[in-house]
């Protein structure tokens, strides 16, 4: 499949140069899940709603997408390409498949975080607004162009405002006929839980090693030139995730995830001088996938505390501090706040709250 234009904005849910979910020919991991999305659809117990939950960056996305694409490529169950089917793959050729390709499916709606082109520097919104789930979801109240299935995926649930949760609960609990809700999240355990209760939930594992290497080395320029050598220490420190070795890999941030390894591999309570070199670091308007990168790890290592705290009052203080640092992060994003101040009084409370603890 071709790549969209390169003076298209730049899209929230797909890494900076590489492509995007949607382009990716194969599926890397989740056999099993892809097996049970298969067999639901072909046995006719398809769930309307589905909850894929796992780290950032483990291929949920390339999953979602290709189901989406198999559904509206064979709106038929039982049809001989779905009982014949040996997985969800679509061939790039079809008509299904190029027009997801161009985001030009009249059956399908994608909702992510959209790019601002007022804002100063433009910058992605914070977060999913309410319209732009109201917009996608639109697309429900009409009748399929194809006569056949109709498809929203939406990435991720973690980037969905109250109002705009609160929207898709009620399109959940109310679908349509033939309506497939594909639903991203990192913490699906942060989920609204009425939406948690109406979806089929699908976790999904961390990828190996090897699996990281496959998937880096498919992506094409820049990153199939690096050394084999690199990629393969850049998977083996990912912790599962392609996201975060392309993180590594990438030749702009190498030494900002080295200094944030070392920052956040201190905490409760890391060294000062690398504390503030890392925020004087994230302090510049080009380090927007860094600061990412570093609200991802500070908020991992939070949740990886809560999980093993001693007891409940421990386990709600830090799922409390959890809940500060994420909407400080975004608030941060949303009003193009000071990074270096942000990731100070971060570190300031989390020092705080070890000493209470």
């Amino acid at each position: 499949m071709s790549r969209p234009a390169t003076d298209a904005p730049p899209e929230s849910d797909a890494f900076p140069n590489a492509p995007h979910p949607r382009f990716a020919a194969r599926l890397i991991g989740h056999g099993a899940a892809e097996a049970a999305m298969l067999a639901a659809y072909r046995e006719e117990r398809l769930a309307h709603a589905w909850l894929i939950g796992g780290r950032e960056g483990i291929g949920k996305a390339t999953l979602a997408w290709r189901f989406a694409r198999f559904v509206l490529a064979n709106p038929d169950p039982r049809a001989p390409a779905v009982t014949t089917a040996r997985d969800l793959s679509v061939a790039p050729d079809h008509p299904a498949a190029r027009q997801l390709a161009a985001l030009a499916h009249p059956d399908f709606a994608l909702v992510r975080r959209e790019w601002n082109e007022k804002a100063r520097p433009k910058s992605f919104f914070s977060e999913i607004r309410v319209d732009d789930v109201r917009q996608a979801l639109s697309m429900f109240h009409l009748s399929a162009a194809f006569g056949g299935w109709r498809a929203v995926i939406v990435d991720c649930a973690d980037d969905l405002n109250a109002t705009g949760a609160n929207a898709l609960l009620k399109m959940i609990e109310e679908p349509p006929p033939r309506a497939l809700i594909l639903i991203l999240s990192h913490r699906p355990g942060q989920v609204l839980a009425t939406i948690r209760s109406r979806c089929r939930r699908l976790s999904l594992e961390p990828l190996q090693p090897d699996e990281i290497e496959t998937i880096i080395a498919g992506l094409g320029e820049p990153w199939e030139a690096i050394d084999p050598a690199e990629r393969r220490t850049a998977a083996a420190r990912a912790d599962g995730s392609a996201r975060e070795a392309l993180r590594r890999l990438d030749p702009d941030a190498t030494d900002m995830g080295a200094l944030i390894d070392l920052v956040i591999g201190g905490l409760p309570r890391p060294d000062p001088d690398a504390v503030h070199r890392l925020a004087d670091a994230l302090a510049g308007r080009a380090s927007g996938e860094a600061f990412a990168a570093f609200s991802a790890a500070l908020l991992e290592w939070l949740g990886a505390r809560a999980r093993v705290a001693a007891g409940p009052v421990q386990q709600r203080a830090l799922a409390g501090l959890w809940d500060r640092v994420r909407a400080a992060a975004r608030e941060t994003e949303a009003l193009n706040l000071d990074r270096r101040l942000h990731v100070l009084a971060m570190f300031e409370e989390i020092a705080g709250e070890a000493r209470r603890l």
